[in-house]
């Protein structure tokens, strides 16, 4: 069994690591092998861009029978999601490409026709994981990606008028472009730390979401 875990910073999964650092046989600079299991980290930076770009090259020299994307995420206010709750992400959206028009609403290139939103990886221009029945252990929800965080209130309730969604992530639907195009088994875990709603860092909760998350993560690979 070979996992590729998918990380956009190191510090999200550091419990993790030192776990396999612990239990298994560091083979290379980012592999770990433990009987029949080969794990390899990838760390692929903030961001949408820095996501396909460093998943893409690491699919072109390796194949994986697992990928793993994991880290923490913002939570919809009213979707319920408790602060520290670990979910996984069956469907994502790219959030904020197309255009802003005159009176400040947005639109995004499956409107504007620019895009065809049935055209593959698309669905209705979402992305889905198949295989996300296989793998019903945690809360299952909708993603939506975007490379500005929200935090302003004005703009979140925007947001949130033209948007079905559960979490929001930086890299969460670029991850799945990806996998999808690669025709990659995968799966996304993500751990709430905070809500979308305007920014306070005081109500984020960074600490508890990284140790859940690792928790489940470190869980998750044991079972092979």
């Amino acid at each position: 069994m070979k996992l590729l875990i998918v990380a956009a910073t190191p510090f999200e999964i550091l419990p993790f690591i030192q776990h396999l650092n612990q239990s298994f046989e560091k083979i290379a600079e980012d592999q770990y092998k433990r009987n029949a299991i080969v794990v390899t980290v990838l760390i692929t930076g903030v961001g949408i861009h820095s996501t396909i770009y460093n998943l893409t090259k690491k699919l072109v020299v390796s194949d994986y029978d697992l990928i793993i994307n994991a880290g923490i995420a913002g939570a919809h206010i009213n979707m319920k999601l408790n602060k520290g709750e670990v979910v996984h992400v069956v469907s994502e959206q790219f959030g904020d490409i197309g255009v802003e028009a005159a009176d400040g609403s947005f639109i995004d290139v499956f409107d504007l026709e620019l895009s065809n939103p049935n055209e593959a990886p698309f669905t209705s221009g979402v992305l889905r994981n198949d295989i996300a029945g296989d793998f019903k252990f945690l809360p299952l929800v909708k993603g939506i990606t975007v490379n500005k965080v929200h935090g302003n209130a004005e703009s979140i309730a925007q947001f949130n008028n033209k948007y079905e969604y559960d979490i929001e992530t930086m890299e969460g639907a670029a991850f799945f472009f990806v996998c999808l195009k690669e025709q990659c088994r995968f799966l996304q875990i993500r751990s709430i730390s905070n809500y979308v709603e305007q920014r306070n860092k005081e109500n984020w909760d960074i600490k508890g979401a990284i140790s859940n998350l690792n928790k489940v993560l470190t869980e998750l690979v044991n079972q092979f």
